[in-house]
C-alpha cells in the first residue's frame, strides 16, 4: 500500500473540538482541515461513531481523514453521545437522540467560517448504519453519503437476528458495546470530570445484549433506523458499499432496488473492513473512489464515476477452503441497473440425493442434525482475522440432509439471492431451518457459497409468528445471502439442508427432526450470463492512505481457535480468544502522540452438546486497560447465556479498577420468556 505524506491541501489537526447539543451536551469531535480553509472554505465529511475517536480508533482514523482533508475537504471523527469523550449517556443503539444529535452537528458544521455549507456523511458498520438513518431525516446540508458495510433492516439483517434466529454474536457484540460504553473519557481532553463522568457511565449502563433479546420479533423498536420502511425518505445520494465476506452484505442490493436517488454500490471479497485494506483481497484504491464521489456530489466536479454501471461486484471463483483467505480469485463485473434484467432464473430440483433438472416423484426424506453442525460456519461476520472463514463444508455436510447436482459441463456464473423453495414437515412447534449452498471440487472439497437460515415460525411473517403443527406439511421460501460466483467446468452443485448452526445462531428450544418432500422441492439460481463490456471497466487505483500515528506495540495476543470434543460426555466447546490465560500473553500498544498505553483481550466460549439443545452456552470475557503515568483504569467484563427450554438466562459482571482498586461494579442476573423462536 502506498503511504502518501504530501497532499494537495496542507493539512491541521485539531484534536478536540466541543460541538454543543441544544440541551446543553457537548460532543467531542477530531478534526482535520486544510490549513487555510477558513479563507478558502471546503466541504465537511462526517463520521459518527461510539467507537472513541480518541484512542481505540485512533490508528484507522489517521490515514483516512488526513488524506481527505489532504484533498480539500474538512473531515470530522465525533463521538456519540456517552462514548469516548462525549457527555452524556449512551443507552442504545441508533435512538432518536442519537440521530438528532447528529442533525445539530451537521447543522453546527455546515455553518463554521471553515465550511462551505455542503456536508457529506460516511461510515462503516454503526457508522454505516446512522448515515442511512440520518439521511432519511433529510439535514438540509447533507449532499450525500456513503455507507459501508450496514444494512436497510435492523431485524432482519443485523448482528442480532438472521431469518428470526438468535444469533450468537447478539450476546458478542452487546458484550463488546457494554465494555466501550463503559470505558472512561480521557482526562487530558474532559479534566477533573473524567472520574464522575465514568462512574455516570458505569451506573446508568444497560445491559445491552438484554434489551435486544427482548425484542424477538419485528416490531416497531426495530422498524424505527430501518430505512426499508421508507426509502423515500432518503433523499441524497448513496454509495453503497460492502463484501461478500461481510454479514452486511444482504442490504446493498436491496438500498439499489429500493432507493430512487442517484446511487452506486460496490461489492468486493472483502470482510467487515475498509476496501483499502480488507482480507481477502484484492484491495483496492478505496480513498481515491470515495474522493470521485465527493467531488461529484460535494464540490459540482465531474469525476466520471456516475457515468459507471449501477452495480460493481466481484465474481468469486473456487478457492479451496481454509480458515483465512489473503486473496479471492475472480473478476470485476457490473450491471447498468439492479434489478438487473439481464438474470436467467435457473430450477434445480431437489430429488432423493441429487438436484436435478427435472423433478422426479415426491418421496421423503429426513434428518436431525446434530447441535454440533455449523462448527465449520466461521464467523458470522469477519474482519480478515486468521480463523474466520467457513472451512471445508464436508463435516457439516454428513450432518445434513445434501444434494448434488451433476458435475457442471459449463462455466456457470451467478448473481443475487439463490432462494430455496422447500415443502417440509417438522416434529416440534419451534424449527429452524438451515440452507447452504456448496461447491465441491473435483477432489470432493466442499466450498461454502451462501447460506440462508430461517424460524420456521416466522415462514409468513416476520412480526406476527406462528408456531408449527407437528406433522403439518408446509411450503416454505428461503433467501440465501447474496453472492456473485462462478462454478467452473467439472465442479458440482451442493444443497445441505440441516436443522442446527451452532455457535452462528441459538439452538430451538427442542431437538427437530425435520422431513423435506423431495420432488417438490427445489433451488432457483440466479444466473448472469455474460456481459461484454465488463472487459473495459475503469481499474480501480492501487490502495493508499495518509501515514499512521506513531505506535510502539508492547506485548502481542495470539489470535487462537480451538474445538474441544469430549467423546465420552458428547459435549463440544468451541473457543475464540486474543487473550492471555491458556492462550497466551495480552495485547498491549502505546499511541506515543498522546502517551497512551492501550490494552484489550477478548475471549468467546460456546459449549453444547450433540444431541440435547439445552445444553447450549456461550461466554465472552473482556479486559480493557488504559494507562498514562500515574493513571491507570482497567475494566473487566463478563457475559453468560444459558437456556431452558422455556426461558433465556442471561448474565453479566463489569468491575471497573482505578489502580488496583475497585471503582465501581455492575451485575446483572435476568430471565427473558422464550416466545416463538
Amino acid at each position: 500500500m502506498k503511504i502518501v505524506h504530501a497532499f494537495p491541501r496542507e493539512v491541521r489537526v485539531i484534536e478536540n473540538v466541543w460541538i454543543p447539543m441544544a440541551d446543553g451536551i457537548r460532543l467531542a469531535a477530531r478534526v482535520w482541515l486544510p490549513t487555510d480553509a477558513e479563507r478558502h472554505p471546503v466541504p465537511a465529511i462526517l463520521e459518527y461513531m461510539p467507537y472513541r475517536k480518541r484512542d481505540f480508533t485512533r490508528l484507522r482514523d489517521e490515514p483516512l481523514h488526513r488524506y481527505f482533508a489532504g484533498h480539500g475537504y474538512a473531515s470530522i471523527r465525533l463521538d456519540l453521545r456517552g462514548s469516548g469523550d462525549s457527555d452524556g449517556l449512551l443507552l442504545d443503539e441508533y435512538l432518536p437522540q442519537e440521530l438528532d444529535d447528529a442533525v445539530e452537528a451537521i447543522d453546527w458544521l455546515a455553518a463554521q467560517p471553515w465550511c462551505s455549507g455542503e456536508v457529506g456523511m460516511m461510515g462503516i458498520s454503526w457508522g454505516g448504519f446512522n448515515a442511512l438513518q440520518v439521511a432519511a431525516l433529510r439535514p438540509a446540508p447533507l449532499k450525500a453519503i456513503i455507507t459501508l458495510c450496514s444494512t436497510d433492516d435492523r431485524y432482519g439483517d443485523d448482528v442480532h437476528y438472521q431469518g428470526g434466529c438468535l444469533l450468537n454474536e447478539n450476546l458478542g457484540w452487546g458484550s463488546v458495546l457494554l465494555s466501550c460504553a463503559t470505558t472512561p473519557p480521557d482526562p487530558d481532553i474532559v479534566g477533573g470530570e473524567w472520574r464522575a463522568k465514568w462512574r455516570q457511565r458505569i451506573e446508568n449502563a444497560p445491559f445491552y445484549p438484554l434489551v435486544w433479546m427482548r425484542h424477538p420479533h419485528r416490531d416497531a423498536y426495530w422498524q424505527h433506523g430501518s430505512v426499508c420502511e421508507d426509502f423515500a425518505a432518503v433523499t441524497c445520494p448513496v454509495y453503497a458499499v460492502g463484501g461478500w465476506a461481510d454479514g452486511y452484505v444482504n442490504a446493498i442490493p436491496r438500498l439499489m432496488a429500493g432507493l430512487t436517488v442517484p446511487r452506486k454500490a460496490l461489492i468486493g471479497p472483502w470482510s467487515h473492513a475498509f476496501p483499502h485494506d480488507a482480507l481477502p483481497g484484492p484491495a483496492i484504491g478505496f480513498f481515491q473512489e470515495a474522493l470521485r464521489w465527493w467531488d461529484h456530489w460535494l464540490k459540482g466536479l465531474d469525476s466520471g464515476l456516475m457515468d459507471e454501471p449501477m452495480l460493481r461486484v466481484w465474481m468469486e471463483e473456487y478457492v479451496p477452503p481454509a480458515p483465512m483467505h489473503a486473496e479471492r480469485p475472480g473478476r470485476w463485473v457490473a450491471e447498468q441497473t439492479w434489478p438487473s434484467g439481464r438474470l436467467q432464473p435457473r430450477t434445480l430440483y431437489l430429488n432423493v440425493l441429487s438436484l436435478g433438472e427435472h423433478p422426479d416423484s415426491e418421496d421423503r426424506m429426513r434428518i436431525a442434525s446434530p447441535q454440533t453442525t455449523g462448527l465449520a460456519a466461521g464467523d458470522w461476520y469477519g474482519f480478515g482475522a486468521e480463523g474466520e472463514s467457513p472451512i471445508d463444508q464436508r463435516e457439516d455436510d454428513g450432518k445434513s440432509l445434501v444434494f448434488d447436482s451433476d458435475p457442471q459441463p459449463a462455466r456457470l456464473e451467478i448473481l443475487g439471492a439463490p432462494l430455496a423453495i422447500l415443502e417440509v414437515a417438522v416434529d416440534q412447534p419451534v424449527a429452524h431451518v438451515i440452507v447452504r449452498l456448496n461447491d465441491i471440487a473435483p477432489d470432493g472439497a466442499s466450498a461454502r457459497v451462501s447460506y440462508g437460515i430461517l424460524n420456521l415460525t416466522q415462514r409468513d411473517s416476520r412480526e406476527h409468528p406462528e408456531p408449527l403443527t407437528p406433522g403439518q406439511r408446509y411450503r416454505i421460501t428461503m433467501q440465501l445471502n447474496d453472492i456473485a460466483y462462478a462454478f467452473a467446468p467439472g465442479h458440482t452443485l451442493r444443497l445441505a439442508i440441516a436443522t442446527s448452526y451452532w455457535p452462528v445462531i441459538w439452538p430451538a428450544p427442542e431437538r427437530v427432526n425435520l422431513t423435506l418432500y423431495t420432488g417438490t422441492s427445489r433451488l432457483e439460481l440466479p444466473v448472469r450470463p455474460p456481459r461484454a463490456e465488463d472487459a473495459e471497466l475503469r481499474p480501480f487505483e492501487p490502495p493508499e492512505r495518509a501515514s499512521m500515528p506513531e505506535i510502539t506495540t508492547l506485548t502481542v495476543a495470539p489470535f487462537r481457535r480451538q474445538v474441544e470434543r469430549d467423546l465420552t460426555s458428547g459435549m463440544s466447546v468451541y473457543r475464540i480468544a486474543t487473550t492471555g490465560g491458556d492462550f497466551g500473553d495480552a495485547a498491549v500498544a502505546r499511541l506515543e502522540d498522546i502517551d497512551l498505553t492501550v490494552g484489550y483481550t477478548i475471549a468467546k466460549t460456546y459449549r453444547i452438546h450433540d444431541f440435547d439443545p439445552r445444553t447450549a452456552e456461550a461466554t465472552v470475557e473482556q479486559t480493557t486497560t488504559l494507562r498514562r503515568g500515574d493513571w491507570s483504569t482497567r475494566l473487566e467484563c463478563r457475559t453468560q447465556l444459558t437456556a431452558t427450554a422455556a426461558r433465556f438466562r442471561i448474565r453479566g459482571v463489569l468491575k471497573a479498577y482505578e489502580g488496583k482498586e475497585l471503582f465501581a461494579r455492575r451485575d446483572w442476573d435476568e430471565e427473558v420468556t422464550r416466545e416463538p423462536w
